[in-house]
């Protein structure tokens, strides 16, 4: 289904007295500027706040600063989320990196895909960060959908259909492919005890729970804004509770591609000294593989989020 919801475009910025807000897209994103995140004020952050709930997603550009800047700021939010994939940079173990090196080759990268990030955690994070510090010339881009949109334009039919299903999250499909990309690594180079990763990244995975996943409603609310958001992704959506594969498979396919399609997206070239925070309950992101021989460096951050209702 494609779709171009006029008349639910409301990405205007609001008026602030700290920041300024430049919206991105017609349906999410914006730019913050007026801010040094790490000299951020207690004023400006309560109107970073309402602007990422408002938008969805934003980022700063020009920014300078530290593991300790970026974990101070990610705590105004809320405490740290257990990162599901890597364990952290030495003296920070709550900023993840996310590297990739110039002569890595390898078919999926770490944001593959359109995704919520960990929804198969029993409490997936409720936002996402990520500061990028070598970027490529070109490629490498991140696009975000507004799973909020995405739900506002189905049918009312369609929403009392799918109003009291709970769809099971697992991240086998991921865990299978670093399994055939450690199995590529191993005809290519003597790799005994080497961990399995994406590109460069070393990995530290609970790969049963993460395998097991968990069900959560397919319309989440979102606990500050009261906002109804479709609750599927392409890579980690796998079943749904009380149905057979087959009875799902049509309806997941529907919806699968309905939130993920351009008329709710926003995309974000990256530039180094970016930061982008987005609002991981209401929106997927999918990142891309198209940067061969060229490194990329960011470093991310997460925050706690609660059980989805």
């Amino acid at each position: 289904m494609k779709v171009h919801p006029t008349r639910k475009f409301d990405n205007k910025a609001r008026d602030y007295n700290h920041i300024e807000a430049v919206p991105l897209a017609a349906a999410m994103g914006a730019e913050i500027r007026r801010v040094d995140i790490s000299k951020i004020t207690d004023e400006q952050f309560l109107e970073v706040e309402n602007a990422l709930y408002r938008h969805k997603m934003i980022y700063f550009r020009d920014q300078k600063f530290s593991h300790a800047d970026q974990e101070s700021f990610t705590l105004r939010f809320g405490e740290f989320a257990d990162d599901a994939y890597t364990t952290g940079v030495e003296g920070h173990r709550n900023v993840q990196p996310v590297i990739m090196e110039a002569d890595t080759r390898v078919e999926m990268v770490f944001g593959n895909g359109w995704h919520v990030d960990s929804p198969f955690l029993e409490q997936p994070p409720a936002i996402s960060m990520l500061y990028g510090i070598d970027i490529p010339p070109f490629g490498g881009d991140t696009m975000w959908c507004n799973s909020v949109l995405a739900y506002e334009t189905l049918s009312d039919t369609m929403k009392s259909v799918i109003a009291n299903l709970k769809v099971h999250f697992s991240a086998r499909s991921v865990v299978d492919q670093l399994a055939l990309e450690a199995q590529k690594k191993e005809k290519d180079q003597a790799s005994d005890g080497q961990k399995k990763g994406f590109g460069t990244m070393s990995l530290d995975m609970k790969t049963q729970k993460m395998v097991a996943g968990n069900y959560h409603p397919m319309v989440r609310t979102h606990p500050k804004s009261k906002e109804k958001a479709l609750y599927v992704d392409q890579t980690y959506t796998s079943g749904i509770e009380g149905m057979s594969a087959d009875e799902a498979a049509g309806l997941l396919s529907f919806l699968k591609e309905h939130v993920s399609q351009p008329a709710f997206s926003c995309r974000l070239r990256w530039e180094p000294g970016t930061f982008v925070v987005w609002d991981n309950r209401i929106c997927c992101h999918h990142a891309f593989n198209d940067y061969d021989g060229y490194r990329r460096e960011m470093y991310r951050t997460t925050v706690k989020g609660e059980k989805p209702v």
